[in-house]
């Protein structure tokens, strides 16, 4: 096998592959990238029984055939290479990397012991990828990070004819996000649990490249994405995914509209002296203004007011200070709204166009307070 291909190809495509391979691979031949030349295009690959990827670039191929190399290493060296031709060759079992004067040599693996790759199941629809990367990027805000409560690291995608829905939880906070997409049945009704590492990397690398395809199987055990000559696979969660959606509460007496931008600044800096299991106190009151402050009985101490248009009552409520600010940082409208039921019920935070304009309900992130003394 030899062919010679510009570096910076190389190079975005090994990178790409490689965001896939596991850290800790099942089997050694699985930290390996898989190379295959044939009929002008150079196809590479990674799987680690989970997730697949696999692209194909075009290249001036003077011999066919295949090879499996370290893919970090593949990765590290094709970055470090010139702005010139790459030229790879197997020489006596070993790969040979040649740019200008650069040289570097890597011992292969065995191609027949690396696990055929699955097949892309049916295409599901088409959904246009800068609108799926902003949903993803916005719900994965609420997906747990504790591995010992596997579902709850995964997103629940419902997908209800032309609407999919995003969820996730970490039973502190909860996300919800809906969608437009073009399905290929009119009639689809499904849902399916995507690990959220998983669907953040497929937002970050497949969404920017206009229409994403989205493939569901008809067993329910693999879920498909692919653009342009990309295309990745990954295993579904199995499980029962808590029914959080009808924990929205539709009637919410109290409102409160504040400037995003305003009092992402404000929280960001009161958050500074809050202790680790501490929290941001936000006082609603009639004269239209929001207190928030935090450390009040610590060593420490913060406070500021910024305006807040308040519909209902005066309210005194208490957040993780995490929680909060990484909730106001997905909203990407100027204005927000807080909607509550009383104090000790969760918060609905969602985005506002204008003061007096209607609150947008596509994204809701729902936060539970921390308990006050005064509460």
């Amino acid at each position: 096998m030899q062919f010679t291909v510009d570096r910076d190809v190389l190079s975005e495509a090994v990178s790409w592959a490689a965001r896939s391979l596991s850290p800790r691979p099942p089997a050694p031949v699985l930290s390996g990238l898989l190379v295959r030349a044939e009929n002008g295009l150079v196809s590479i690959s990674s799987f680690d029984y989970e997730v697949s990827a696999q692209l194909s670039i075009e290249a001036s191929i003077d011999s066919e055939g295949t090879v499996l190399v370290s893919g970090r290493l593949l990765n590290d060296i094709v970055k470090s290479l010139p702005n010139a031709p790459v030229t790879l060759a197997l020489e006596d079992a070993k790969v040979r990397v040649t740019c200008r004067s650069s040289t570097f040599t890597l011992a292969t693996m065995p191609v027949d012991e690396y696990p055929e790759l699955p097949s892309q199941p049916q295409t599901a629809g088409s959904v246009d990828g800068a609108s799926f990367a902003r949903a993803v990027s916005q719900v994965i805000t609420a997906a747990s990070r504790d591995d010992t409560l596997p579902i709850l690291t995964a997103v629940k995608l419902e997908i209800e004819g032309d609407a999919i829905t995003f969820l996730a939880t970490d039973r502190y906070r909860l996300a919800m996000r809906e969608i437009t997409w073009t399905p290929s049945q009119p009639d689809i009704s499904t849902s399916v649990l995507i690990k959220a590492k998983t669907l953040n990397d497929v937002a970050k690398s497949l969404a920017g490249g206009g229409d994403l395809n989205i493939s569901l199987s008809e067993d329910d055990a693999l879920v498909g994405f692919s653009s342009g000559s990309r295309r990745t696979t990954s295993v579904l969660v199995d499980g029962d995914y808590p029914k959080i959606r009808q924990l929205f509460p539709e009637e919410t007496p109290i409102h409160a509209v504040v400037n995003t931008a305003e009092l992402i600044e404000a929280s960001r800096r009161v958050s500074l002296v809050s202790e680790r299991n501490g929290h941001v106190r936000l006082q609603f009151t009639e004269d239209n203004q929001v207190t928030l402050d935090a450390g009040v009985d610590d060593n420490a101490s913060a406070s500021e007011t910024i305006h807040a248009q308040l519909t209902g009552d005066p309210i005194t409520v208490g957040f993780n200070p995490a929680y909060l600010n990484e909730g106001l940082n997905v909203i990407s409208t100027e204005y927000l709204r807080f909607s509550f039921v009383s104090a000790p019920k969760p918060a609905m935070i969602t985005g506002q166009k204008a003061p007096d304009s209607e609150s947008s309900t596509e994204f809701r992130y729902l936060l539970m307070p921390v308990r006050l003394l005064n509460n």
